[in-house]
């Protein structure tokens, strides 16, 4: 009986505020309209205000209209960099984003393959601090590429930076303790192989799992103040994953790239099948001095 009651009393009240919604409809709207006469009355003589007036509407149109346009590129360029692949793209390393980058590098790195173009490698990997220091160490196999600290890349490379401080021998010097770096990581039962490339160096690139992370190395600037720019494998037809994936082999499997053997201290020459042909010595003086400081 008491639930009756209360769904009846429900819709007695709201009937009621129905009906008195609906009778004071037409005294707000004559309230209106005689307020909006009067104020028009006012000011239809008054020819800076209607000046004024037609000035803030014409701007609130051109900045309504200009956001319009601006969204409407902005989502076509959205639908671009989805069918490219690209997920992030950060304009610089000091802003925003790049913790979420350099986790995103580590869970993808984990227990995962790796394959990395880089000139030196030190900061990229062979520091603790490095972005992908952690991925390395804890990855599943790595192959990586980077500059012949003999090579005329490693001398132009460092004459392109401005810093005094960059000179040919800090890049050598720092491709040899990458390579030392990796020693250690190989003497662990750690599947890594390293390439040496002679030229200038175009692209850093790492490629963990189904994730490319990009960077292009520009004369005249450290790569580090470059942009960095995050490709999924997951887009429609892999995106631009895949052609860097694909540019990635066709370096590894140059034949003119020597390997370097991070047992034996040997460059490893092969023919275009892959097999190999002959081995050089590669008798480097940053590499014995490492050797005897380990072995003392």
């Amino acid at each position: 009986m008491t639930k009756n009651l209360l769904h009846l009393s429900y819709h007695i009240i709201v009937l009621l505020m129905s009906a008195g919604i609906a009778l004071s409809i037409p005294h707000v709207f004559s309230s209106l309209a005689q307020n909006l006469l009067s104020f028009w009355a006012f000011v239809a003589n008054e020819k800076m205000f209607l000046v004024s007036l037609e000035i803030v509407t014409a701007a609130s149109l051109i900045i309504f209209f200009n956001y319009v346009r601006q969204g409407w590129k902005a989502r076509a360029l959205s639908r671009l960099a989805t069918h490219a692949g690209l997920i992030s793209a950060p304009p610089f390393p000091g802003l925003p984003g790049r913790g979420p980058i350099k986790r995103l590098k580590e869970a993808r790195g984990s227990a995962g393959d790796i394959m990395i173009i880089g000139s030196t490698g030190l900061r990229t990997f062979a520091t603790p601090e490095g972005e992908l220091h952690h991925a390395v160490i804890n990855c599943r196999k790595a192959k990586i590429m980077l500059l012949n600290p003999l090579g005329e890349g490693a001398t132009a490379r460092a004459r392109s930076i401005p810093d005094p401080e960059i000179t040919p021998e800090i890049i050598k010097r720092q491709i040899m303790e990458s390579i030392h770096f990796l020693k250690k990581i190989k003497a662990g039962q750690k599947n890594i192989r390293l390439k040496l490339y002679p030229e200038m160096p175009l692209l850093k690139l790492a490629i963990l799992g189904d994730h490319a992370f990009l960077r292009h190395y520009h004369t005249g600037l450290n790569v580090k103040e470059m942009p960095e720019y995050v490709f999924s494998g997951e887009s429609m037809h892999g995106g631009l994953y895949l052609p860097l994936y694909r540019y990635y082999l066709s370096r590894w499997h140059d034949p003119d790239i020597p390997e370097y053997d991070l047992e034996t201290d040997e460059l490893v020459l092969r023919d275009p099948a892959g097999q190999e042909t002959s081995r050089i010595r590669a008798d480097w003086p940053g590499l014995s001095v490492q050797e005897k400081k380990a072995a003392s």
